[in-house]
């Protein structure tokens, strides 16, 4: 359901962006540099928010294992450290994602 509200929203704002093109001459490049701003920025931001939720979710549970077997805590750090560097992966590719919808569009 959210998808089909963003696709719904970002219809709406090209139809208002023909509009506004129409009255005030913006080019078609220009409104393609605004839509790529708009999902470089939708894709970092999704992104940070999955891996901080997910991040902050694992170190809890890591340190409520630590907290009712503190023998343990050796293992329990070492997959936590695995586990929070392929969760943090999730938010390098979406950064490399932005930077290549950024670069393709703007030149």
């Amino acid at each position: 359901m959210n998808g089909s509200i963003f696709v719904t929203f970002m219809q709406s704002v090209a139809a208002q962006a023909e509009a506004a093109q129409a009255a005030q001459g913006v080019s078609g490049m220009d409104l393609r540099v605004i839509f790529a701003c708009i999902s470089a920025a939708l894709v970092m931001s999704l992104a940070a928010l999955a891996t901080g939720l997910s991040e902050g979710l694992a170190t809890g549970k890591a340190v409520e294992s630590i907290g009712r077997n503190p023998e343990s805590a050796g293992g329990v750090t070492r997959a936590l450290v695995i586990g929070l560097a392929i969760t943090e992966a999730v938010a390098i590719y979406a950064l490399l994602i932005a930077a290549m919808i950024l670069f393709m569009v703007i030149d």
